[in-house]
């Protein structure tokens, strides 16, 4: 059965004629377009105990307290936002008028695209609230990437999301999927892309936050999902900004741990051709939505999601950075990597991936040529290495590697001019028992 999806004035003005939600919108850097539609919904009264901006960083930061990095559109800066303006509802609203409202606090920090349209457009969105009157606080938080390439679009995705978010809180908070999908209501496909989502709370106990970004990737809010050592969502440009990334691409049902062994080598290799400098090194390990390599671009519908979770889950626990994609080409993932303005990226993978790229049989349509070139300009316009496994051909018991393997003949020059440059090279100085069989 489908659900019913109000539009934006609808969803706004049902949360006004609610007596039980009541609370503060603060909201910088794109207006306030949020509050704006509780406004213009009419009986907003009932809903908005206080609406506010601060723009001036001086008044900001006397509210909320200085950035030392000096980042206000961050993860930071609206989280301060809401622990000040959920503070100051249960510090200044008491009494009986107020014994059977549950409060929210709604807060944004978001730059729309400048005048001279130099920058990236994008925010942090966030809803502090109770689901019970007097209860322990709810938290949803995330990050979004503004794709119109004008502002008052932006500013008007903007207003959308912020109730979709007040909505699903209220009264989807119990399915955490509809939750997150309702989140897209009213808004054009390609006008917003949601990297990042994290919600705690009593009202999403058993609530697995792996599980809630997998989710946004199967739904095509984003096409990656990136986890720290302590498996916390993050932002990828928070981690990997001027960063020498040095990625391990893995499939999630992959029945063992990753080869450590051939990865530290080719980590070490990385390093040294790169002239890595100390602490500047970010190494990942990729999970792929797919266990097959194919042209396609699409998620596959049948993915164990759960068993992906359970994979990153493991990934995470070696201490490593974990990303989770759908990026079944290696190009596709170097092009996500170059929006975080890395320093140098260093990819390994199996030899085997490489088999599949240099041979025209596995591609759809006459221009072969044309698609491989598009390839590797995706692939290696940045800073970009890539490392390749050995392996064991079970057929012929024979280590392949990039000196033997099978390359059809219009790829060859490319694949050679690759090799020659440093482009593609192999994992050096490894042992026999380290190779593995495909």
């Amino acid at each position: 059965m489908e659900r019913e999806i109000l539009d934006t004035k609808r969803k706004a003005l049902k949360i006004n004629l609610d007596p039980r939600i009541y609370g503060t919108f603060a909201e910088i850097g794109a207006g306030q377009e949020v509050s704006r539609n509780f406004f213009n919904a009419g009986a907003a009264s009932g809903t908005v105990a206080k609406t506010m901006s601060a723009y001036d960083m001086t008044f900001s930061d006397a509210i909320y307290g200085a950035e030392t990095n000096g980042r206000y559109v961050s993860q930071n800066r609206l989280l301060r936002m809401l622990d000040h303006e959920f503070s100051l509802l249960n510090e200044r609203l008491s009494g009986e008028k107020y014994e059977s409202r549950t409060f929210f606090a709604f807060a944004d920090t978001v730059t729309t695209l400048n005048y001279k349209r130099t920058n990236e457009p994008h925010g942090w969105v966030g809803l502090r609230f109770q689901s019970d009157p007097g209860g322990f606080p709810n938290e949803i938080f995330f990050h979004v990437r503004l794709l119109d390439t004008d502002v008052n679009m932006q500013q008007r995705v903007l207003g959308i999301i912020g109730v979709n978010l007040l909505y699903a809180a209220f009264y989807h908070y119990h399915d955490p999927k509809l939750m997150v999908e309702s989140l897209a209501d009213n808004l054009t496909i390609g006008s917003v892309e949601i990297d990042l989502i994290s919600v705690k709370g009593p009202a999403f106990l058993g609530v697995d936050n792996i599980l809630l970004n997998l989710y946004m990737i199967m739904k095509d809010f984003s096409a990656a999902a990136i986890f720290d050592a302590d498996a916390h969502p993050r932002q990828a440009k928070d981690l990997l900004y001027k960063k020498d990334i040095m990625i391990l691409r893995t499939k999630y049902g992959q029945k063992s741990l990753p080869n450590f062994n051939l990865f530290n080598k080719a980590t070490d290799q990385f390093k040294r051709t790169n002239k890595v400098e100390e602490g500047n090194l970010a190494v990942m390990i990729e999970v792929l939505l797919t266990n097959v390599l194919t042209d396609a671009q699409e998620t596959p519908d049948d993915v164990d999601l759960e068993s992906v979770a359970r994979r990153t889950q493991e990934m995470c626990d070696t201490g490593n950075i974990v990303i989770v994609s759908n990026f079944t080409r290696h190009n596709r993932l170097a092009k996500y990597l170059a929006r975080c303005k890395p320093k140098s990226v260093g990819l390994a993978t199996n030899i085997n991936n490489l088999k599949f790229v240099f041979n025209s049989k596995n591609f759809t349509g006459e221009n072969y040529s044309g698609q491989l070139l598009s390839y590797v300009n995706d692939m290696f316009n940045t800073n970009v290495r890539l490392f390749a496994y050995p392996f064991l051909d079970k057929k012929t018991n024979q280590v392949i590697t990039t000196a033997n393997m099978p390359v059809t003949p219009e790829a060859k020059p490319l694949f050679d001019f690759l090799l020659i440059n440093g482009y593609i090279t192999d994992i050096e100085d490894y042992n026999e028992d380290e190779v593995k069989t495909v």
